[in-house]
């Protein structure tokens, strides 16, 4: 179970793997949330486009800079 209060469902967009990290994109009706994570989490999660996922927001605050 997790303790996040902002959890959305939605399907994978895209999956870009680098050396270290993974981008996932994924799309929640009209927008897309975008995460960082892990390449081996990515890999042990075995995410790929269509997969239908969480995409769970944990933070205090969510900055916007122009």
């Amino acid at each position: 179970m997790l303790s996040a209060r902002n959890q959305f469902k939605g399907k994978i967009k895209s999956v870009t793997l680098g050396d270290v990290v993974a981008e996932v994109v994924v799309a929640v009706a009209t927008i897309e949330i975008v995460s960082v994570i892990s390449r081996t989490s990515a890999e042990r999660l075995n995410l790929k486009v269509g997969d239908e996922v969480t995409a769970v927001i944990k933070s205090t605050e969510v900055l916007i800079d122009k």
